[in-house]
């Protein structure tokens, strides 16, 4: 596995160095039908560095000058500019876990990883790990963070959300108010209030009071095309008696055994809340969902979303934002939709990570490695 990464981090410095030698397929490439145009700036695929063929790009994240790149079988720091890999961390380096699942930054400058089976680790300025586990934590697998404005972070969990203050741990479940255990999104609105993406639904928690939304109330787009459920195991508002077990069989499959794509009503990927303190939800199959406090409206295909399995959600400096779906990517100026067209030898259609960095450049996480696009008037004429 560590032998893997040195292989892989050796081809991402190939790539990043080279790059100028791929500027004529750049060129072509934009003569094809398969730019994508935001407010009329056309973004194109610069190039791509691979993580292993059978490796998972699950979060990325920007730090000053630095890309984090988490993967399953390790997290990747790179110099964003030069592309030059600074360092990889595996077990080996001090990770429980080699699968990152969300990376974040703290306001103090420490590093947070959440993985898969090897709960939460911390990375400080010292290069000194710290993993936090059960019973302290939640569940040993993590799937997003996010931070209060006084430094309080938030986990969302396969068993339920945590409350970190730096010192210690409050933990959440079915029986104290959430819809389901299963938790894949955490935002914190303008009012500090935490809202929560889970298998089930969606929560708002403000510190005393829960609330609850389901597909019943409006989440998500209705199964028009009359796909199968999902493989994912559905518990409704059950807490399960031996969750470890469970956890086991649960299957992340969003296509069934023919490979056609399949729907989970309530099942929430990924989320984001405005500038405007309206929340936005990713679902498994109903889309974009948008709720303003009062009123849900959902996005899909029809409208012009690339997919209805929407992964990621990520928001660009100029107010809209960027979706990672099961057919490639989506950008949406409030108005309309914008779609990369797949590119069969570059990018694979599930996106499950994305970010735009200072400079305009868009990184795309996917199957295999990194996708980073850079707007057509950035790129230099071969």
């Amino acid at each position: 596995m560590t032998s893997l990464i040195e292989l892989n981090a050796f081809r991402i410095f190939f790539l990043f160095a080279f790059a100028a030698l791929f500027a004529c397929s750049h060129k072509e490439s934009a003569s094809q039908p398969n730019a994508r145009t935001v407010e009329n700036v056309q973004y194109l695929p610069f190039d791509t560095f691979e993580t292993g063929s059978d490796t998972y790009v699950r979060s990325l994240a920007l730090d000053g000058p630095f890309l984090w790149v988490g993967t399953s079988l390790g997290a990747l720091r790179i110099q964003r500019t030069s592309g030059v890999l600074l360092q990889t961390y595996t077990q080996k380096d001090g990770l429980k876990s080699p699968y990152i699942f969300t990376i974040s930054a703290s306001k103090e400058g420490s590093k947070w990883f959440g993985t898969n089976a090897g709960g939460l680790s911390r990375l400080m300025s010292d290069e000194r790990w710290q993993t936090y586990l059960p019973p302290d934590l939640a569940d040993s697998w993590v799937y997003q963070i996010a931070y209060q404005n006084d430094g309080v972070m938030w986990i969302g969990t396969w068993n339920g959300v945590s409350r970190f203050d730096g010192k210690r741990f409050t933990n959440y479940r079915v029986k104290d108010g959430l819809v389901n255990p299963w938790v894949y999104a955490v935002a914190v609105d303008r009012d500090q209030s935490i809202w929560m993406g889970t298998e089930g639904g969606v929560n708002r928690f403000d510190g005393k009071q829960w609330q609850t939304w389901t597909h019943q109330d409006g989440l998500g787009a209705e199964n028009s095309s009359h796909l199968k459920q999902g493989a994912a195991l559905h518990h409704g508002s059950e807490q399960l008696e031996d969750i470890q077990l469970a956890r086991h069989k649960h299957n992340l499959e969003t296509v069934d055994e023919a490979g056609k794509e399949t729907y989970n009503e309530n099942y929430v990927f990924s989320m984001w809340i405005d500038t405007e303190g309206v929340k936005w939800f990713g679902t498994w199959g109903g889309g974009l969902s948008r709720f303003d406090g009062k009123q849900w409206k959902n996005y899909t295909t029809r409208e012009g979303l690339a997919g209805n399995v929407v992964y990621a959600i990520s928001a660009d400096p100029a107010g809209g934002f960027w979706l990672g779906t099961n057919h490639g990517i989506s950008h949406f100026n409030g108005r309309e939709f914008s779609n990369a067209e797949k590119m069969e030898e570059r990018i694979d259609e599930d996106i499950y990570a994305l970010v735009e960095d200072s400079e305009g450049t868009l990184w795309a996480g996917h199957k295999g490695g990194v996708t980073r696009f850079l707007p057509k008037n950035l790129l230099k004429p071969s």
